[in-house]
């Protein structure tokens, strides 16, 4: 277990916070969803309210150096609304202006750093830089699940010279909820995997196969895994790469018991694109020139009917096309089949929880993951190098 917030006393102490404001921007800079920002809220609140000096670090979008489109200050503001106090914002995150900045700092404020990735420093977990970020506080906390299986110098780099090093409040119930799900689910353990790259599933399952007691899949994966049994998948997404792998898997989830599903009928059509002539066909026989796009109505009615039986469920990828109006019934089942469920439920992060709180089944989800690639992993039962670095509560 990982010492949290709670663990220390921060009053009067100078907190760096590493957060997820990773948001999403439209052409003109405005933030399209303010998910990861209200995520971080509690874990901001908590220091605040304990007499804390909160010093918030993040990254956002993929920048060669500064890029001005990319700077954190419409962060800043949507976040100083959230949290009904000022948010102070600097220019840098570490150097003059950023310890300026954090010396002006009082008990209960809050600074948020610029973009800490206009440094080329923090991908390559550089120690001088990750020393810089740590001489600004007294404290380190990891509150950012969605980088969490980075080993950047925000995220693990710090943690070798700034102790305490703590999880937040959203790192510690994320490593909670997914880790009790993984070790000590309520039976029957139902997971469906979707999404279109069978290699980076490949890995989940492989995990998943000891742990659940039925797996469904669907997505794009799925045409690889009826491609492997023989069927014709017309023009659909193939993986031609692992074809043994895929064998290999169904054979060790056969040998497991494990109940297993893939779609027995889909939305097949010649083309993505919001008014393409759609055809149910049957998932074992696609015609040449059509490819499967989403779940059909009678893997929606069977899926549906095995979330319904389980007791603890966890989803991570889409069933479909779900931007695409004409192959998004499939995710909508899904969601909805989780929503009416009185089972603990778990949407992975990236596109499946972009789905979810589109289709407006958000908050009818037991818990929705802020991190796509850490999920993913954590769901390989891979360790995660940002909870790796943090200290271990005392035994």
């Amino acid at each position: 277990m990982k010492k949290t917030v709670e663990d220390i006393n921060p009053n009067g102490k100078r907190v760096l916070v590493r957060v997820d404001f990773n948001v999403p921007l439209d052409a003109t800079g405005q933030i399209t969803d303010e998910t990861r920002i209200t995520a971080a809220v509690p874990t901001i609140r908590y220091l605040v309210g304990r007499g804390a000096e909160v010093i918030l670090v993040s990254h956002l979008g993929r920048p060669k150096g500064v890029d001005e489109k990319l700077r954190l200050d419409p962060v800043a503001q949507a976040l100083q609304r959230h949290l009904g106090q000022p948010v102070r914002k600097v220019d840098d995150c570490i150097g003059p202006k950023a310890e300026q900045a954090v010396a002006d700092l009082r008990p209960g404020e809050v600074l948020l750093l610029e973009n800490v990735r206009f440094h080329p420093e923090e991908e390559h977990n550089d120690p001088e830089f990750a020393q810089a970020l740590a001489r600004l506080a007294d404290i380190y906390v990891n509150d950012a699940f969605g980088t969490a299986h980075r080993a950047h110098a925000s995220t693990t780099g710090v943690a070798d010279y700034l102790h305490p090093a703590v999880a937040g409040l959203l790192l510690s119930k994320e490593i909670e909820v997914m880790g009790k799900a993984l070790d000590a689910p309520e039976r029957p353990f139902l997971a469906i995997l979707g999404g279109a790259k069978v290699e980076d599933k490949i890995p989940v399952i492989e995990n998943l196969i000891s742990r659940v007691d039925v797996l469904l899949l669907g997505g794009g994966m799925a045409y690889t895994f009826l491609k492997a049994q023989g069927y014709e998948i017309g023009r659909s997404l193939l993986d031609d790469k692992h074809p043994d792998l895929v064998r290999e898997v169904m054979t060790k989830a056969d040998q497991a018991g494990v109940q297993w599903e893939l779609p027995t009928d889909v939305v097949a059509a010649p083309e993505i694109s919001d008014d393409a002539p759609c055809q149910i066909v049957p998932a074992d026989a696609i015609p040449a020139e059509l490819m499967g796009l989403d779940l059909g109505p009678d893997t929606r009615v069977s899926f549906a009917r095995a979330i319904a039986k389980a007791a603890t469920v966890v989803w991570n990828g889409p069933m479909g096309v779900f931007e695409h109006a004409p192959f998004a019934a499939g995710t909508r089942a899904i969601a909805q089949a989780m929503a009416e469920s009185s089972a603990t439920t778990i949407v992975g992060g990236g596109d499946t929880a972009a789905a979810v709180e589109q289709m407006g089944f958000a908050d009818r989800m037991t818990h929705i993951s802020t991190g796509g690639g850490a999920a993913l992993e954590f769901l390989e039962g891979k360790e995660l190098p940002g909870v790796a670095a943090l200290d271990d509560k005392d035994d």
